[in-house]
Parts: C-alpha cells; structure tokens; sequence
C-alpha cells in the first residue's frame, strides 16, 4: 500500500476525508513556514456529512467551550501530523496560507457564483479542515481534470434562492444576508442552512444534515457578530464551512 493510500485510510479512521494533495514549488512555503522544507502538502476535511459523527460524538462537541471543530480539527489532523512526520496547518489559526488556491491544485473544484468552491461529486457540500506539509515528495495519484458544473448550469438557481438577494452584481452583501437569517423570516436558512447553497442540484444527496447545516449557520453567526460593518464583500472570501 502506497503511503497515501495509508494517509487516507488512517484519516478516514479518525473521521477525516483526504482532499488530494499536490507538490509545491521549491521554496514555496519559505515565507510562510520557515524552516520548513515542503515536499507534498495534503488537504484534509469533510466530504458531504460522512465525517460529521466522529465530531459530533467527540469530547469537544460536548465540552460547551468555544470552537469545538476547530479544537477538534486540530487535535484529529495533530495526530495525523505526528504519526506521519509532517507539519499540520489550518485555514482558521497563523500562519495564513492561500488554502483556496491548494484545493484548486489538490482536486477539480472550481469558485462557484455564490463564492464556495463547487466539487463535480460533492457540490458545494465539503469543507476543508486543514492540511499536512511533508518534508518528503510522496507520489500522489494523477488529478483527473474535470470542467465546472457551472459552465452547464444555465439557471444558475443559487443566485436566485436568496431571499435577500445577497449574490448579485458579482459581490456578497454580508449585512443583508446576517440581518435576513437573524430575522423572523430567516429561519428556513438558519435552521437548515443557506438557501442558495441549498438550490444548487450539484452533489445534492450530499447535503449537510441538520444538525451539521445548524451549526455552521449558527457559527458563521457568532463571526459576523464579531466583524465590523461592511456591505459589499469579495464573492469569493476563503470558506471552510
């Protein structure tokens, strides 16, 4: 067995999905993690809610502290790191490291029009949790090249769906959108997700379960909460929702 098939298969066990990996360019990470000489960097997160119960029946789901996943994440991808002698680094902790453009070089996403990544299997229902840099080049599967399903997507329905129409004129109205799923009239998004990632047909037997669309509705509350008032945002700010 291959050492990444290795990856997967212990990744799987801890309740991780391997994302795809990619070789960096010599030296590419010098600025970022120095000292640290990087010969394959692998992603990892959440696929659909396959990975969703090793959280959500783990100590930090339960212990009512702030930022369980992210605590979680980190103790799962940490054991990952020191049983296969890599560096672990996250989309949410220092340093920042450009994890939108390593999943475009891991696997075939591609931006969608409401700004999360869109996988041709998963949709826009995958997350990415973190990742491992290895010193060492580990040979890696080939990434089959694959178009956008928004290229055929005519209707493009997730630009519609949005009560508020917070997806317009090739920006994000984040003001909208919190003060929408915060009011009365919100609660089909707050309790069971976003109604424009919702609309997408893509991958959609892979929709967040409620407990899962939950949580990181009310997550993604609690951080807007903390952010000082902005209308017109990038449509395509990182996510790892």
């Amino acid at each position: 067995m291959s050492e990444f098939d290795q990856l997967c298969r212990r990744a799987e066990a801890l309740g991780l999905a391997v994302r795809g990996a990619f070789h960096p360019a010599p030296g590419e990470l010098a600025a970022a993690l120095p000292g640290v000489s990087a010969g394959t960097i692998a992603l990892l997160g959440f696929t659909g809610s396959l990975q969703w119960p090793h959280f959500e029946r783990s100590a930090e789901a339960m212990d009512a502290l702030p930022d369980p996943l992210d605590r979680w994440s980190r103790r799962m991808i940490g054991t990952l790191a020191r049983e296969f002698g890599a560096v672990d680094v996250y989309p949410s902790a220092p340093p920042l490291l450009p994890f939108q453009r390593f999943s475009r070089r891991s696997e075939p996403v591609h931006p969608s029009p409401i700004g999360l990544l869109i996988h041709p299997h998963w949709g826009l229902w995958h997350a990415y949790r973190g990742a491992l840099v290895f010193e060492r080049r580990i040979e890696l599967p080939a990434i089959e090249p694959k178009a956008s399903p928004c290229e055929a997507c005519a209707a493009k329905p997730c630009l519609s769906a949005c009560p508020v129409h917070a997806f317009s004129g090739g920006s994000y109205d984040l003001d909208a959108c919190v003060n929408h799923v915060r009011s009365a009239a919100g609660a089909a998004c707050r309790e069971g997700g976003c109604l424009a990632r919702r609309a997408c047909p893509v991958g959609d037997e892979f929709r967040y379960v409620p407990a899962q669309a939950h949580f990181h509705t009310e997550a993604f509350l609690r951080t807007t909460a903390q952010k000082p008032a902005n209308p017109r945002y990038d449509p395509l700010p990182w996510k790892s929702r």
